[in-house]
Formats: C-alpha cells, structure tokens, sequence
C-alpha cells in the first residue's frame, strides 16, 4: 500500500505471555533449578526469554525489509500495556461481568493447568475403556410400572470413562425415548463374546448369581444382545418420563441417586439409553446438574489424579491405574457388564500431546451476557472490507 502513495500506519506486536513461554523456559531448567523455582522467579525468567526471542525476531523482519514503526512496537508485558489491560478489567469487575465459578473444563494433566477449545487437538486413534454397568435400582418411580421386578432390576449406562463413576451424581433419560425392562436369560454363542474384539464379560454375565432385570432404550435391545451375547427378552416397556425420580444405589460409595431428565443428547446410537451422569466431568451432565441441583463433585487433582475424596482410588491416575481399578471395582462387586476398548475422536492438549480431561474447577469467568446485544449492535455499524 505504501509504494501506491497510501499512509500505512504498521505497528508490530508481541503476545508476550502464556504458558508456550513458560514451558521453553521450564524445559531450559535442570532438576535443582526447577526445585527451587518460585513463581516470581518463574515470570522474571519467561519476561527474559520473552525480550530475547522479540529482539530476534524483530531483526530478522527487519533484514528480510519489512516496513513497519519498529521503535514503538507493542508488547503485552510493558507497563503501559499492562496499566490498559488492568484497567479494562477493572470496569468489568465493577459492571460486575467478572465472576468465580466451579465448572467443568478441559483440563490437561501433563501441563496441569484448563484448556481453551483452541488449545486442543483431537485424535482420530484414541482408544478408550469404555465399559457396560448397572446401577441397582432401590425406590422405583410412584407409578408402581417396576414394583413387580424389586428389588433385582438395575439400570444399565454405557460410559468410555470409567473413572468418572466415583463421581456420578444421576443417572439421565430421554423423556422422548421407550425404554424397557429386559430379562437376562441364555447367553449366545456369538464371536462378540468370544474374545475376538477384546471384550470382557463382567460378574454379572459370568457369574453364577441369579441374573438381574435390566432397563434400557427399546430400540438398543436388539443390539445388545448382540454385543453383550446373551439373549434379552422384553418383559415391559414404558417412556423414559416414566424413571424420572427413580432411586438407584451408588455403585461406589452406597448412596441413593436419583433418574432425572436429560437432553436431546441422550440417544440410541450408542450406549444403553440411560446416561451415567457426572456433572463435575462433562458439559452436558454439568447443565442437568444445574437443572436438578445436583452435587459438582470432581475427586480428581491438577496432575489428574484421584483426590482423598474419592476414597480407595485416591493417589491413581484417572487416565491409568485409577481408570482400571475403579472398572476392577465395579467387577468385583457384580455391577461390570462388559468392558470393551473402544476406538473414538479425543481431545488432546496441542502442547503436550497428551489425552486431557473433563474437570470442575474454580476458575474466573468473564460473562459476556452484560454487553451481547451491545456487541452484536456494534457490529451492525462496522464498514467490512471486504464486505
């Protein structure tokens, strides 16, 4: 533009925070240095490195002849920078947009710290655990329509994080769907049983014990008889509304849970129907939370490892040992269907290529429900170009 006679005003710029710094900065460190690390000394090492790379940088457009306002560029990290930015915020604290929440988020183990949607990367080859449990009901809805199974009928959830049952609040049904009671009785002799995909059978389809009712979506039936390799036989069916309020044992820790009603996101492509719902770990089990007033637990740490809160498992990984031994658990106590590996799109943190995680934690929020329609007005007066 400048050599076609029109004034350009270019003034380069730096983001010269975030955690991409302060990695090459901790990866520079050995053990001792990192040891003795403080978080102020932390962010006087990052400013430096920061400095060193913008310096570098700067010099190579230079040589390469850009032309750009090069003795007053912008950097996040100057005070004058920094002196806007606070000020900013702290007419969003005043107008009251700045709040402290406990909600779920991306978090990433490996870099201990919550994730924006743009921090991930998502991997088509993540094979997950996913397992087949039943949650044995204790207090069927006031209709009567389960009394004449009590007190052996169990609900049956389908979930490819096993270690977010310690932390299950509800089991969600689709209000929409038919659900049914279906006997266990012979089981098939199918490949799916056979060991070919890696399927386990669980307790309750090897052991000796007397077989359970079992509720699921009607139009899963079929499909798992198929899967789980034992015949089902359809002893009633009803609309999810029907289990709203249904009580069921705890798989874990032996309290009384309740059925309530989820989303359109509860469907019969996958699963059993019947959602296992953890509102501490996932988005939608956090807004059904909210709608039923459920309990936020979340008995994992920064580094992704189970809390004191989530009692034998405490001290293992959710993403190892914690994940295994809660399906061990659940195994040996005759709520294990089945498990089975299961082959799906997962979030990964870009930084570390490591799997992360669904984790409530308390985190500032800014809420832009204040200023949308005033935003969204502002754009409707703006010249595009191109339009």
């Amino acid at each position: 533009m400048l050599l076609q006679n029109h004034k350009v005003s270019f003034i380069p710029g730096w983001d010269c925070h975030g955690l991409p710094i302060e990695l090459k900065v901790l990866k520079s460190m050995d053990k001792a240095t990192l040891n003795a690390l403080t978080p102020i000394r932390l962010r006087q090492k990052a400013a430096k490195f920061a400095k060193v790379t913008v310096n570098a940088q700067m010099n190579s457009f230079k040589r390469i002849g850009i032309w750009a306002d090069w003795d007053s560029p912008y950097l996040t990290l100057s005070p004058e920078y920094e002196a806007a930015q606070l000020e900013v915020f702290g007419q969003m604290v005043m107008r009251g947009y700045i709040y402290r929440g406990r909600k779920p988020v991306h978090w990433s183990p490996s870099s201990r710290t919550a994730l924006a949607e743009a921090e991930l990367e998502y991997s088509e080859n993540h094979v997950s655990k996913s397992i087949y449990a039943a949650f044995k009901i204790t207090s069927p809805s006031s209709s009567g329509l389960l009394d004449e199974f009590l007190p052996n009928v169990c609900l049956a959830i389908w979930t490819t994080t096993p270690w977010t049952i310690p932390a299950n609040a509800a089991v969600a049904v689709n209000p929409e769907l038919s659900y049914a009671v279906v006997e266990l009785q012979s089981v098939l002799e199918s490949e799916s049983t056979s060991g070919g995909k890696q399927q386990k059978l669980g307790s309750i389809l090897s052991s000796g014990i007397e077989k359970p009712f079992i509720i699921v979506a009607s139009d899963l039936v079929s499909v798992l008889e198929s899967k789980w390799g034992v015949k089902l036989v359809i002893r009633k069916s009803f609309p999810g509304s029907v289990l709203e309020h249904c009580r069921y044992l705890h798989p874990v820790n032996g309290n009384e849970c309740s059925v309530v009603i989820g989303g359109d996101y509860i469907t019969t492509e996958s699963g059993t129907g019947l959602v296992h719902t953890a509102p501490g770990h996932g988005q939608e089990d956090y807004l059904t939370g909210l709608k039923y007033g459920l309990p936020i637990v979340s008995p994992v740490d920064d580094e992704g490892n189970f809390t004191a809160e989530a009692g034998q498992f405490s001290g293992l990984s959710v993403l190892g040992a914690g994940n295994a031994a809660v399906v061990k658990y659940l195994d040996e106590h005759v709520s294990l269907i089945l498990e089975e590996p299961y082959k799906h799109k997962y979030p990964y943190d870009w930084r570390s290529k490591e799997p992360t995680i669904f984790r409530a934690t308390e985190q500032w929020f800014a809420s832009v429900d204040g200023f949308r329609d005033a935003a969204l007005d502002a754009i409707k007066r703006v010249t595009w170009v191109p339009s």
